[in-house]
């Protein structure tokens, strides 16, 4: 059997509902899963309605992007309470920096001519939830200015393109502590595409993360026995998922990629138990 603890819906930057989610995963004999998207908590919530009927189990999660010194870390954060005022005011204002990055990059479209999207467009492509450049591309390949979301990140949007805007992110610290403080378990995203840092997992430890997405499936067989071993070592949980942003995606991958077993599942669970509201 196999979870898949790390999925984008609509809500934020993916291209499958919730509902769509959970009926793909009851369909490849998942047994639990996370929707986690990026600053919201939406997409989870909205899965909540078909999880039992479908005979999936649904860990409440969201994953926040933080600057660590000089690198970009994720951070996710599993159990956590939906409705914390503090939580959802924290997200809120994380998710209207996003909208101010996406008029800067529609700014910058527009100084290299290219003025065939608003913001507007853009936000029409977010389904009203939390907004990324992934929703940029789609709207450029609605104007037909791309014909792919791919070429509209090659051409423009990529961090090496012209119309790259970087986005103000809260530091790692502060990201642990919205999840901490809502109750919630605090995980090392994908430690494996973060580059040059090799004592991050122990790093991230010292500051307070509960455990480690060791299965994912840009990680190497190799990286994943190693991650299992450094977080054991730590003290830390174990984690993983497909990190997918459905078939629609700018890096397609499907859901369940990334062969994360149940036990990833049943050290959250036993981590809630732990840790009662």
């Amino acid at each position: 059997m196999a979870v898949d603890l790390h999925i984008h819906s609509t809500a934020s930057d993916g291209t499958l509902t919730p509902k769509e989610i959970v009926r793909e995963a009851a369909r490849l004999g998942l047994t639990g899963i996370a929707i986690a998207d990026h600053d919201e908590l939406g997409g989870s919530a909205e899965a909540g309605a078909h999880t039992a009927a479908a005979g999936l189990t649904l860990v409440p999660a969201v994953e926040i992007s933080t600057d660590y010194e000089d690198v970009e870390v994720h951070i996710l954060g599993y159990w956590i309470d939906p409705t914390d005022a503090q939580l959802l005011a924290q997200l809120a204002a994380i998710r209207a920096g996003r909208i101010e990055r996406a008029q800067r990059i529609v700014d910058r479209l527009r100084e290299l001519g290219v003025d065939r999207i608003t913001l507007d467009d853009v936000l029409r492509e977010t389904s009203g939830g939390s907004v990324g450049r992934p929703h940029v591309a789609a709207a450029l390949v609605r104007a037909g200015v791309s014909r792919h979301p791919h070429e509209a990140f090659k051409r423009y949007l990529g961090k090496q393109a012209p119309a790259y805007v970087p986005r103000v992110r809260p530091t790692t610290v502060e990201a642990i502590d919205i999840v901490r403080e809502a109750d919630g378990c605090a995980v090392l995203a994908h430690p494996g595409l973060v580059p040059r840092r090799p004592g991050l997992i122990e790093q991230m430890a010292a500051l307070g993360v509960h455990g480690v997405e060791a299965f994912h499936p840009k990680h190497s067989a190799t990286q994943v026995g190693l991650f299992v071993e450094r977080a054991a070592a730590a003290g830390l949980l174990v984690t993983g998922g497909s990190d997918s942003h459905g078939p629609g995606g700018t890096e397609p991958v499907s859901i369940g990629a990334g062969s994360a077993p149940d036990s990833c599942l049943e050290a959250l669970e036993a981590w809630r138990r732990r840790h009662p509201r």
